[in-house]
């Protein structure tokens, strides 16, 4: 799959068909059961870091798609034809001195990905971080949080703006602007609270009479500049009196009964967060940040009463229709992200907390604005403290955090846009291109993006037109389809940017051309679209059956493509662009996202929130977790995800992408307990105990969230972290005595086995 990953590196995009099928208006389309689709990465840092252009691109007259190295070129009449709508668009004066030796960058045959410089001259717009605080926390878990707060105001550049708000069952907005001593204005948290009685309450115009009519938003229609200062100012004017806010900051001073929950107005806090950035700060670079350590219980966006005798809802409740609270705060949280997305602000959740804290009803409003979520057991834990880190970092390892993003889409005529499965906001631009079969944020050909960063990937999902007879073939066109996707962004730096990535792809007829369209199958792509695909099913469809559905589209994939005689299982084979396919299915069906026992809702959504955000290669790893091993006898390498890798001589390392596990055999782990790896003449022993760690870090240090890292020993309670990832073959390791797994589930050989059996007869 070298091929696939050097065009990804090449832009950023990943397609299951790099040859695509067409059928027939008589025929099944063989695309029916993994859809012509696309896994990209807007903002992927590129091979060749991407042409930056310091001008305006040429756009062509009719359907607005840019010019790129598909374009017909007639030197002479000076006039270049569109590969979407085939129209012809003259040149401007500034291209005159074009020539077939003097062509402009964006026109060069490896410039399919460039970007555009579109507002050199304006003044970048620092970023804005308002902090809402949950303090219904014990006081360690608060001295944690504070800790971890402490370091990330420092790691802020001093010109970011910043503001804070706390919460319990009341709201306290900070006036920070206001350095003598600590002021806040309070609001009552059982109750929603409009942009009109935010803005009367915090006194925004006392010195100025408020306008009659007209949007208030920002410095230019109506708020002083110093209204807006008093809550939201620069790091470095602040830094003190925010310190000082928060050290005095204690938690909840309400006495919460025995049998209770604190009472907690979650909802509320972000709906005055989202109504203050929305007043001061409307269409610029600002980010909500959550810090929530348990379940909204009071006001809109409960998810719970506080007695605790009610239990939170589960996976049963909610398909059952029996969560009294659910539909009702998933309707709050629309109308939240709604709101945000006007904006164009990004609304980030870091959760911590042994209960369920809401992020299943949650979901909406980071996921259309782009958020990050953080899920950890607790405010001192690495997997928060790192993550956080992270966020508010500038440097070499940063996200590459950007910002008011919009993507829209050019394609031929035959395709259409069914939708995207991924962080974003439908634009609700109908047109031609709009399939009437919605996937995701579909019914549309542009979508906003409120916060993006150089690893956020989304997948779009593509119908294609059906043909008449299967020798019809447009004169007009070939045989080349043609995408064009197109990102405008705030870069992280402040600028303006689009940037612009061209593709074509050759079509041909299905049944005719099975051997072509399996050399340009990706499998892993092929793998990561039915994770987005199947999870997003899950969400929607209340009686769908996945593995029914994984069942039957891996069955007719190795139908039409295997080779194989009627009626006998041995003679079954697949190509090597699809040998591995039945093995990430089988993976598939066991992992989180399809398996929600022993799951909360929270953890679920979790997981598909992480699935629908992230590349190729690391939801490949969700799907089907990598295992290494380090042992004396060879270098570390890549071994079966099998408990037959087990060994006592042998340490394994297991990168399930949420946790890292570090396993010891039983035998290392007794050299371990005696001491070995610190006596002089076991050097060798410390260096390979210390390998997985230093691998362990590497991978830490690149991935976000931050995973959870785990280092057990065999036969130890923590070992489950390991057996519950491996296939449970029934092979050596029962024989040898290594490890057993005792499991309903069928192995991988035995899954195997019954599919060719179901594909031959």
């Amino acid at each position: 799959m070298a091929e696939f990953g050097e065009l990804e590196a090449q832009d950023g995009v990943r397609m299951p068909w790099n040859i695509i099928p067409v059928a027939t208006k008589k025929e099944q389309s063989i695309d029916s059961e993994i859809p012509v689709s696309a896994i990209y990465t807007p903002l992927k840092p590129l091979a060749d870091h991407s042409l930056l252009l310091p001008y305006s691109p040429l756009r062509c007259r009719t359907c607005r798609s840019v010019l790129n190295p598909y374009s017909v070129v007639d030197f002479s009449a000076c006039i270049w034809g569109c590969p979407f709508c085939f129209n012809r668009n003259p040149f401007p004066r500034n291209y005159s001195s074009i020539a077939d030796n003097n062509l402009p960058p964006e026109l060069f045959p490896h410039s399919t990905t460039v970007e555009y410089l579109c507002d050199s001259f304006s003044s970048p717009s620092p970023p804005v971080f308002l902090f809402v605080v949950d303090t219904c926390l014990i006081s360690e878990e608060l001295d944690f949080l504070k800790s971890s707060l402490f370091q990330a105001l420092d790691l802020l550049p001093d010109t970011s703006i910043v503001g804070l708000i706390t919460f319990d069952s009341l709201v306290r907005v900070y006036e920070l602007g206001f350095p003598h001593c600590t002021k806040s204005y309070f609001f009552h948290g059982n109750k929603d609270c409009t942009k009109d009685q935010l803005l009367d309450q915090l006194s925004f115009f006392v010195k100025n009479p408020k306008p009659s009519s007209g949007v208030i938003a920002g410095a230019r229609d109506g708020l002083s500049s110093d209204d807006i200062a008093r809550f939201l100012l620069p790091a470095s004017d602040c830094q003190f009196t925010l310190h000082s806010v928060l050290e005095e900051l204690g938690n909840n001073p309400w006495p919460v009964a025995p049998d209770h929950r604190p009472a907690r107005c979650t909802g509320v806090a972000l709906r005055i967060a989202a109504g203050l950035l929305g007043a001061c700060f409307p269409g610029s670079a600002a980010r909500i940040m959550a810090f929530i350590g348990g379940p909204s219980t009071e006001g809109p966006g409960a998810i719970v009463s506080q007695e605790l005798s009610d239990p939170i809802r589960s996976h049963k409740d909610i398909d059952k229709d029996s969560a009294t609270y659910y539909h009702n705060a998933v309707e709050f949280y629309e109308m939240l992200a709604k709101q945000l997305v006007h904006q164009g602000h990004v609304l980030d959740v870091f959760a911590s907390s042994v209960d369920q804290v809401g992020i299943a009803e949650l979901k909406v409003a980071v996921e259309q604005t782009g958020g990050f979520v953080v899920l950890a057991e607790s405010f001192g834990h690495s997997v928060f403290r790192d993550s956080l880190k992270r966020v508010c970092q500038s440097g070499e390892n940063d996200l590459g955090l950007s910002s008011c993003g919009i993507f829209e889409i050019n394609c031929s005529k035959d395709i259409k846009v069914q939708g995207i499965i991924g962080p974003c906001a439908s634009l609700e631009k109908k047109g031609p291109l709009c399939s009437d079969t919605a996937v995701g944020q579909g019914h549309t050909s542009a979508w906003k993006m409120c916060g993006l960063d150089k690893n956020t990937s989304i997948c779009l999902v593509f119908e294609i037109a059906k043909r008449d007879t299967a020798d019809v073939v447009l004169q007009s066109q070939s045989n080349q389809f043609y995408f064009q996707f197109l990102t405008y962004y705030q870069h992280s730096n402040g600028q303006t940017r689009l940037r612009v990535t061209t593709l074509s792809r050759r079509w041909v007829m299905g049944t005719e051309s099975l051997q072509e369209l399996s050399n340009g199958f990706d499998q892993e792509v092929a793998a990561v679209v039915m994770a987005r695909l199947i999870s997003f099913k899950m969400e929607t469809q209340p009686e769908f059956n996945p593995q029914r559905w994984l069942d039957k589209a891996l069955i007719n994939i190795c139908t039409w493509f295997g080779d194989y005689q009627k009626g006998n299982p041995s003679s079954f084979s697949l190509s090597s662009q699809l040998s591995i396919f039945p093995q990430f299915v089988f993976h598939l069906r066991r992992s989180q996202f399809v398996q929600v026992f022993n799951n909360s809702p929270d953890e679920t959504v979790y997981f598909r929130m992480i699935l629908y955000r992230e590349n190729v290669s690391n939801s490949i790893v969700m799907i089907q977790p990598s295992l290494i091993s380090f042992s004396f006898h060879s270098p570390p390498e890549p071994i079966l995800l099998d408990v037959a890798s087990i060994a006592a001589d042998r340490i394994l390392l297991l990168d399930s992408y949420f946790t890292l596990v570090i396993f010891h055999g039983s035998t290392i782990a007794q050299w371990q307990k005696a001491g070995y790896h610190n006596q002089p003449e076991h050097q060798a022993f410390e260096h390979l105990l210390q390998s997985p760690r230093d691998y362990a870090d590497t991978i830490i240090n690149e991935r976000f969230p931050t995973p959870r890292l785990v280092i057990c020993d065999q036969y130890g309670s923590q070992a489950r972290f390991l057996l519950a990832k491996l296939n449970p073959s029934d092979g050596e390791a029962p024989l040898s005595g290594e490890s057993n797994v005792f499991t309903d589930d069928v192995s991988l050989s035995v899954f195997l086995d019954h599919l060719r059996r179901l594909i031959v007869h």
